[in-house]
């Protein structure tokens, strides 16, 4: 396997962590156990990791409260493992953010299955959301909103880098001048052309700047703009 898949059991039971860890072992991942919350939230803080095996009663700190740590503010798949199998309990994992539940005595085959196809769906998401743009010898992270061209980093203004990002997503679709506006502004357009020109003429300079051999957008008479192919 290419790449390491680091998987998180949170369990505070010896011997089902140790269990849960040989599964994830035969199945050519990762695994580090934690066994208490607040253990947990240590290696939560020091790594990325691909996948959580969460059980929920745990010293330190609740399962419930490390899901909602986890689901603040990353996108990481989460199995709750846990002895609490009420309805209501799983209904309320599943809301709160967890993306699977297992509930004990599990079946060894059935734990491996499940983290399988959990990565396996979550690798398909996370290669349909495109992090990246680009059209000739434009490139847009758009993680981390950077724009170059031609090789150069250029800096945009926030206007100027939406009008970029709203082309290149429909490379072939004419934009008009009120798609544009409404688009970009988030207001209703009113027929004021020259808001639109102002920032559309600025970002072609930039374009133009960064390689002036190249041009990139193009306007189509009584209709509007698109990216020029």
């Amino acid at each position: 396997m290419n790449q390491t898949i680091n998987i998180l059991v949170v369990e505070d039971d010896n011997d089902i962590n140790e269990l849960l860890c040989k599964v994830i072992k035969k199945s050519q991942y990762h695994p580090q156990p934690a066994y208490s919350g607040t253990e947990a939230l240590i290696y939560l803080e020091k790594q990325k990791w691909d996948l959580i095996l969460l059980d929920l009663m745990l010293p330190g700190m609740a399962g419930e409260e490390i899901l909602a740590k986890i689901t603040e503010n990353e996108s990481i798949p989460v199995i709750i493992i846990s002895a609490k199998s009420e309805q209501q309990t799983k209904i309320g994992s599943l809301r709160s953010g967890a993306d699977d539940f297992i509930s004990k005595p599990f079946d060894v085959e059935e734990v491996s299955a499940r983290i399988d196809s959990l990565l396996r769906r979550y690798k398909h998401t996370k290669e349909m959301t495109k992090q990246e743009l680009n059209h000739k010898d434009i490139y847009i992270d758009l993680e981390s909103k950077t724009v170059q061209v031609n090789g150069i980093n250029i800096t945009l203004t926030a206007r100027e880098y939406s009008l970029l990002v709203l082309l290149m997503t429909s490379p072939k679709k004419v934009f008009s001048k009120s798609n544009v506006f409404e688009s970009v502004w988030n207001e209703p357009f009113h027929g004021d052309d020259n808001t639109v020109n102002v920032h559309m003429s600025n970002l072609r300079n930039k374009l133009s700047r960064a390689n002036p051999n190249e041009e990139y957008i193009e306007t189509i008479w009584g209709m509007g703009y698109r990216l020029k192919s």
